[in-house]
């Protein structure tokens, strides 16, 4: 609903990089929130700032959370929130010469982050809680605020345990707990002994600011989005919120109602760029895929923070593409199988969902890569944070600067160092602020959920052997690009971990020791070409046997081919160049889509 034509939405970033995807330890609900609240504005240098180690000390010894844990939700938001590249990489740099772990936490005592929005970042965590009711029913029941989803709102929603790209979760979720999340920003004075907010308490205007991290609007449809707080002190909310410049406050039940009122649906979620986003279909229908893969994207109209490009349905099909389009995006890959997909430009955020017998390689990752409920997938990625849950029988090769999250649910995860290059790679690295080192792709953390769901304990321990392992040196390969781009990077940056390349060379020097022996062994030319056809035999049995055969002929080029995307209008023509020929920058393959 929209009050004299401001709208008012919650942000996509807090809810899909911010809120991790299992339900929240129990210390981090309401009633030990506002507990918090109340004590970092009375403890001395806790407020506005809170440093690493006030919030090590609230949350270890205040909480009674493990200290990975309390670091794990400090450093997703610090993953989130704006830094620039060059401020990522002098991090990287400062934490890359640590060598123990009192140097580690000397350089972590130097972090701090915005109180308030901390605060609002840890209260959000509630978005993956399953009641109950829930668990027992598969779905909440009816209210006022809910209707009928439409067949397109279905496919936008993945499974009620998932909500992070649910942009009509985020609605239901601010408006459900809106008046709570103001209380958290009511400074002490104006609390009960119980931590609530009394009659006629008001909210300053600091705080507003604060809850910018969880919305923005804009004025009319099509204008600047703004934050929060501007769109607060100027224009038609200013009275309806009762601000004050005098007091630079608000009165909370004013504020609560002015923005009730005006809370209305992302305009650039996943509902929207669902029905009305640029759509694009595939260039060729691939022979035994049943449906069109299908790609929907709002790039061309969202502002930063909101791109977001929707792959679903790619099925028996190659698709590579290095775009501006792609750059700075949220990508979400969903329902794919038997595919072998390439996004080779520099990311802000990924999601592997429902995925099948599928290889994904992507370029450098800003935030995080989350992998869900996938089955026999590869992906091949660098990136802030690597999430795994619910998934089985996946590999993931990886450089990462922190810890990859293993999530409840897993079982038969492959962890293998970053294995391949492209020759932009290390541009796009530094366009999103990521080094070579530290790169902890070895060191995962298992984020395990004992007691009942609404009333859980999170806990972080050493990973079950069972849910993962890391690849056996024995069976590293590398993995070869196969498109030809513009660039400098010529091999893997940062290297191979010695245990690896020591396995590359030794393969290196077998494959030598059998050159060398077939040339002694003196073979005549008919003996010679009977053992060049056994060899080629053999190779095509690997081939189908491994499955790589179907990968290498989905890089053979069809013919040119144009599309009409569902309105009609005529899609952007889709040309498949020879790989080998490719010299313009662009990566394609066997369905490359103009996206």
């Amino acid at each position: 609903m929209e009050a004299n034509g401001v709208s008012i939405w919650p942000r996509m970033e807090p809810f899909l990089l911010g809120a991790l995807q299992v339900a929240p330890s129990s210390k981090l609900n309401l009633h030990y929130l506002r507990k918090m609240a109340i004590y970092v504005r009375t403890r001395n240098g806790c407020f506005p700032i809170l440093s690493w180690p006030m919030w090590r000390h609230i949350a270890c010894g205040k909480l009674q959370l493990p200290e990975d844990l309390a670091w794990l939700y400090f450093e997703t938001y610090d993953l989130l929130i704006g830094h620039t590249p060059e401020e990522r990489l002098e991090w990287a740099e400062c934490l890359s010469q640590c060598s123990t772990k009192s140097e580690l936490d000397q350089q972590r005592n130097k972090l701090s982050v915005d109180t308030l929005q901390f605060l609002l970042f840890l209260y959000i965590q509630q978005l993956n809680r399953v009641s109950l009711r829930t668990s027992l029913i598969g779905e909440e029941w009816p209210s006022h605020r809910t209707r009928s989803p439409s067949p397109s709102d279905r496919e936008s929603k993945t499974s009620y345990q998932n909500k992070n790209w649910d942009d009509q979760a985020h609605l239901s979720f601010v408006q459900s707990h809106l008046a709570e999340i103001l209380e958290l920003l009511v400074e002490p004075g104006q609390l009960s002994q119980s931590g609530q907010a009394l009659r006629d308490c008001q909210v300053s205007l600091d705080a507003v600011r604060s809850l910018g991290l969880l919305l923005e609007g804009s004025v009319c449809q099509g204008k600047a989005v703004q934050p929060i707080h501007r769109l607060l002190t100027k224009g038609p909310l200013q009275t309806q919120a009762g601000n004050s410049s005098l007091t630079r406050s608000f009165p909370l039940h004013n504020l609560l109602s002015c923005l009730q009122r005006s809370l209305t649906l992302n305009p650039f979620g996943i509902t929207a760029c669902l029905h009305s986003g640029k759509k694009l279909a595939w260039a060729q229908q691939v022979e035994g895929a049943m449906k069109r893969a299908k790609i929907a994207r709002n790039t061309h109209m969202a502002p930063p923070g909101s791109k977001m490009v929707l792959m679903s349905q790619v099925l028996k099909q190659t698709l590579a593409k290095t775009s501006d389009k792609l750059t700075g995006a949220n990508i979400k890959i969903h329902r794919c199988a038997d595919a072998f997909i390439y996004l080779l430009s520099p990311l802000r955020s990924v999601s592997v969902d429902k995925c099948r017998d599928s290889t994904v390689v992507l370029g450098p990752v800003e935030t995080s890569v989350h992998i869900h409920s996938c089955q026999n997938v590869r992906v091949v990625c660098m990136a802030g944070r690597i999430v795994i849950g619910t998934s089985s029988h996946c590999t993931i090769h990886a450089l990462t600067p922190t810890r990859p999250l293993l999530l409840p649910g897993n079982t038969d995860i492959t962890l293998g160092p970053f294995h391949t290059f492209y020759p932009s790679l290390e541009d796009h690295m530094a366009s999103v602020g990521l080094a070579v080192v530290p790169n902890l792709w070895d060191q995962p953390l298992l984020l395990v959920t004992e007691g009942l769901a609404s009333h859980s304990l999170n806990t972080l321990s050493s990973p079950d052997p069972s849910c993962y392992r890391l690849l056996p040196p024995s069976e590293f390969h590398t993995l070869v690009v196969p498109f030809q781009m513009e660039g400098d990077t010529c091999e893997v940056p940062g290297g191979l971990p010695p245990s690896y390349q020591a396995a590359l060379d030794e393969k290196k020097r077998r494959i030598q020791n059998w050159q060398k022996t077939v040339i002694e062994a003196r073979l005549s030319k008919e003996q010679k070409q009977q053992f060049q056809e056994l060899v080629e035999m053999k190779f095509h049995e690997w081939l189908l046997e491994t499955g790589h055969r179907q990968e290498l002929d989905s890089l053979i080029p069809p013919t040119i081919a144009s599309v009409k995307d569902s309105d009609g209008a005529a899609a952007d023509t889709n040309q498949v160049n020879d790989p080998k020929h490719m010299r313009t920058g662009q990566a394609v393959g066997q369905s490359s889509m103009a996206c």
